[in-house]
């Protein structure tokens, strides 16, 4: 047990020193209310704005399945297209989404370089959809001439959640990157990955073919 008269005497120290600063503490208090206060009503607001966004986008995304990819991306008059979505609601969930539609449009329309801005703008914790994003980025690269950069894309949407359905596509895309770059060694290798691992898929058949004539190239 401590001495009473010690507990006193440190008693007495906290209230001196509570009395000489209270002002500092008052006003280190009310800088911790004013940002709790301030996250809270960012984290509120940027919910109900995502759930306006989203109500909103949700003709452009009928207008883009229904392929009327002017209205989809600009509106009809009435509705929004999900280029005022990105810029009425900026950093919310649907501006993201908005932004991989709008890439996947230019990239339909060969504006390669909007469609990488917006491409490379998206992302998702779905790795399906992930995979296809970094994927498009690697078409858009390849059309603008980054070849390397577009073999990396393809490479990271391959290695990516690896399935028997998206995995041979990607790996397709980049072996043409890869013949395009002069790496002959590197796409053969990928077909074969492709004929070895993915001998079920649509690409088995081609991957074979390119494989042998990429072979018929390099022994000359």
């Amino acid at each position: 047990m401590e001495n009473p008269d010690e507990i006193a005497e440190r008693i007495g120290r906290g209230e001196a020193f509570l009395k000489q600063n209270t002002k500092v503490l008052g006003g280190v208090l009310a800088a911790a209310v004013i940002l709790i206060g301030g996250i809270l009503f960012f984290q509120i607001n940027n919910q109900n704005q995502n759930e306006k966004a989203q109500a909103e986008m949700f003709q452009a995304v009928y207008f883009f399945e229904q392929d009327s990819i002017d209205f989809a991306l600009n509106g009809d008059g009435i509705n929004k297209g999900f280029l005022t979505i990105v810029e009425d609601y900026p950093r919310t969930d649907a501006a993201n989404l908005a932004h991989f539609y709008i890439g996947s449009i230019y990239l339909s329309q060969k504006n390669f370089q909007d469609a990488l801005t917006h491409l490379e703008d998206f992302s998702s914790d779905d790795y399906l959809v992930q995979s296809k994003a970094v994927s498009l980025v690697g078409d858009a690269n390849l059309e603008l001439g980054n070849v390397d950069k577009a073999i990396a894309s393809y490479t990271k949407a391959a290695s990516t959640n690896e399935n028997k359905y998206t995995t041979p596509k990607y790996l397709a895309k980049l072996a043409v990157a890869q013949e395009e770059a002069g790496k002959v060694a590197d796409a053969i290798a990928t077909y074969a990955e492709i004929e070895e691992k993915y001998y079920e898929s649509f690409e088995y058949a081609a991957a074979r073919k390119h494989k042998a004539r990429l072979e018929g190239l390099a022994a000359k």
